[in-house]
């Protein structure tokens, strides 16, 4: 069984994430983990955090010379900004610091606060924060490598920041469009939409507020049969909503056409189906984003995110302070203006962290030649359906 856990404060010694169920034999590239934790920390619009974080993964269990062993994989990013946090967050001393009393309205600040009985509001900012996010990413980049082995391939791109929407008549293959995120600050194959998008953040950034946006997800390279109809909780498009929804400001999720089909007849709502000798089942179109009955059909996924304006404002919103219950204005921590291709590479990790259980779930495998076997078994009996 394919599982992580993360653990971590944003501005506590690191972030660590344990990964359990990986094969034996899988070679692992730190380089490209530390590549997507930079693609991570880009973008126009990112806050000042970013100057001061340069994140790169440590390996503490689980790997010898470059591959996986089997048992637990254990990874680490050291936060940098450690060293002038460590009175105001050191696990063990006397507390210091004033207290943050006033909650930001749209962060988990005053739920987590009542929840868990606190009296200091960075007892929870620390964990909600996005931050957490860098050892998502992480091991995304090593579901990543795992499902490479399996022929699947997982991309992401911005399509929408702050109303500002790519030229939906634009198509690219999955190839064409990693070539043109390589020269864009956000993430955006458009760059007559990118020019807008950047110039609605200058904007937002002078007026001190903040944008959010829509990232689209594609998985390519799928064989049909990943996930199930069987049990509400095997469906594939449910468990990528749900990690979706998972990440920090994101409010909604849409497959294929998604809300789109609220418009559209069921004439036009379906791929309807055909075959050829040679390349077998295809359909005309791909409405359904790749799964059906909560099973991939062997098309794209393709899955879309909206995430919400980030909610610290720099001209901050009202707020009620938790000791004395007067009104104030909400606090402001060092954030970023817009984060919607930061979330878009967080967005990627979720899609190929449960794209890489599914695959595990379904050819299984102890070591990584095992699985890879397995996919080609199984592979060649679709290709003579």
């Amino acid at each position: 069984m394919f599982r992580f856990l993360t653990a971590g404060e944003s501005h506590g010694p690191c972030l660590t994430a344990v990964i359990e169920g990986l094969p034996a034999g899988l070679a692992i590239d730190i380089a490209e983990v530390n590549k997507d934790l930079a693609r991570r920390q880009q973008g126009y619009g990112r806050g000042g955090r970013m100057k001061i974080e340069k994140d790169q993964v440590e390996v503490l269990s689980g790997m010898r010379f470059g591959q996986t062993l089997g048992s637990p994989l254990t990874l680490s990013i050291r936060n940098r900004d450690w060293e002038n946090w460590q009175e105001k967050m050191s696990p063990t001393g006397e507390p210091a610091g004033e207290a943050v009393t006033s909650p930001r309205p749209g962060h988990a600040d005053l739920a987590g606060l009542l929840k868990y009985e606190r009296q200091d509001v960075r007892d929870i900012l620390e964990r909600a924060s996005a931050r957490e996010t860098a050892a998502r990413v992480a091991v995304g980049a090593v579901a990543k490598q795992l499902l490479e082995r399996a022929g699947i391939a997982v991309f992401s791109h911005v399509v929408n920041i702050g109303g500002v929407g790519i030229d939906v008549k634009l198509t690219y293959t999955a190839t064409e469009l990693a070539d043109k995120l390589e020269d864009s600050e956000l993430s955006c194959a458009d760059s007559i939409a990118e020019a807008k998008m950047k110039e609605a953040i200058r904007v937002a950034k002078e007026k001190g507020d903040t944008l959010g946006g829509i990232f689209e997800v594609v998985v390519t390279g799928l064989m049909p049969g990943l996930g199930s109809h069987v049990h509400w909780d095997r469906r594939l498009d449910m468990r990528l909503g749900g990690a979706l929804m998972s990440i920090q400001a994101i409010k909604g999720v849409e497959f294929g056409a998604g809300f789109g089909f609220a418009a559209l007849p069921g004439s036009q709502s379906h791929d309807e189906i055909f075959f050829d000798a040679e390349e077998g089942y295809f359909r005309g179109s791909n409405r359904a984003g790749g799964v059906e009955g909560g099973i991939t059909n062997g098309q794209d996924i393709i899955v879309r995110s909206v995430m919400k304006p980030i909610p610290t404002l720099m001209t901050p919103l009202a707020s009620v302070d938790i000791t004395t219950k007067n009104a104030v204005m909400a606090n402001t921590e060092r954030s970023d203006v817009c984060a919607v291709s930061a979330a878009a590479v967080v967005g990627e990790a979720m899609a190929a962290i449960v794209i890489a259980e599914a695959v595990l779930e379904k050819f299984g495998g102890d070591s990584i030649g095992d699985m890879v076997q397995a996919v080609e078994r199984y592979r060649t009996r679709l290709g003579v359906c």
